[in-house]
């Protein structure tokens, strides 16, 4: 056999493989009712400068409380998910939100219509407790935002279950 052809057959192996492993895996969004507050809403009067052209808007704490029962003894992915649309932004590129987890939580950043991991592991208990520092920074040539409002937004979290 060539080593072109061995190559080719290898690769559609290797996608197989990948699939099936994917058609195993589960994604469902967490159920996070139970957080306190998970509504960011960045006021531009605590705006702390400007790091290049983005305006950095420290956010503070956001405590999440994530119902993980159904899950309890799997093994499984959790990813941050930021809205894909965020009213008065023209632009994904005109938002970049940084995170800094408090627990078990991977720190981070993303733009709007981003899926990050943050945590990965065999899941213990029916609740998960994680609180994130936010910072926002903004490019204001991409806001459309009204004087005096806010910029407004609620990220969700999903869960991925592995075989």
């Amino acid at each position: 056999m060539s080593a072109r052809r061995l190559c080719l057959r290898t690769a559609a192996c290797a996608a197989c493989l990948g699939t099936a492993v994917a058609a195993w895996a589960q994604v469902a969004r967490l159920d996070d009712s139970a957080s306190p507050r998970a509504q960011v809403r960045g006021d531009f009067s605590s705006a702390q400068g400007m790091d290049g052209n983005l305006l950095v808007l420290p956010f503070g704490r956001v405590e999440y409380r994530l119902a993980t029962a159904p899950y309890a003894g799997r093994r499984a992915r959790i990813f941050y998910v930021i809205p894909p649309a965020i009213v008065g932004l023209r632009s994904p590129t005109g938002l970049r939100i940084d995170w800094r987890g408090n627990g078990a939580f991977a720190s981070g950043s993303g733009r709007p219509g981003d899926r990050v991991q943050v945590w990965n592991g065999v899941v213990q208990t029916p609740w998960m407790n994680e609180t994130f520092d936010l910072t926002l920074r903004v490019d204001p040539r991409e806001l459309r935002v009204p004087t005096g409002a806010a910029l407004s937004f609620e990220s969700t979290f999903e869960i991925e279950t592995l075989p």
